[in-house]
């Protein structure tokens, strides 16, 4: 079951790439006391997620930020280096989170996976957006058909 406005986000942990490495952090150490935004992607590198879905959260950051948020994010089901790389790659470094849910656990956890099996992709998450206020959802965007429209960085400033 997809998780839904109003309910606190489940236990988590997830993988970031540092200067020193791979480190684990915790959905705590993300989401207690802050303001966050978090944007789910089917897969970094893919095309829809790195041409038209990441670019407007680097885009528009100064302006979430603005809005008193404290961290925007982005999660894939990617193993850490492939989140890191994604980062350098799109110039994300220091302004997006990239979060690694390498066995999609996050993803299952709040409904939000999604079996691309049929395509070669296996396990992934849905493409999505949400505010989240110290670890509570207080608003949530699923994709329902293919490309960027919910979930967008456009979407999440008319809710900020």
């Amino acid at each position: 079951m997809t998780i839904s406005v109003g309910e606190k986000l489940p236990a988590s942990s997830f993988k970031v790439m540092t200067a020193d490495g791979a480190k684990p952090i915790t959905g705590d150490e993300i989401f207690a006391g802050k303001k966050v935004v978090l944007f789910g992607v089917p897969g970094a590198f893919t095309p829809t997620c790195s041409n038209n879905h990441l670019p407007g959260y680097l885009e528009n950051h100064d302006a979430i930020l603005a809005r008193g948020v404290d961290t925007i994010a982005v999660v894939s089901v990617n193993d850490v280096h492939v989140m890191g790389a994604w980062a350098r790659f799109t110039g994300g470094e220091g302004k997006i989170l990239y979060l690694a849910d390498g066995s999609g656990d996050f993803a299952k956890s709040v409904g939000l996976d999604n079996d691309l099996s049929a395509s070669g992709m296996g396990l992934r998450s849905k493409r999505f957006s949400m505010i989240v206020d110290d670890g509570k959802v207080v608003a949530l965007n699923v994709e329902t058909k293919s490309g960027v429209d919910e979930s967008s960085a456009a979407k999440i400033l008319e809710q900020l």
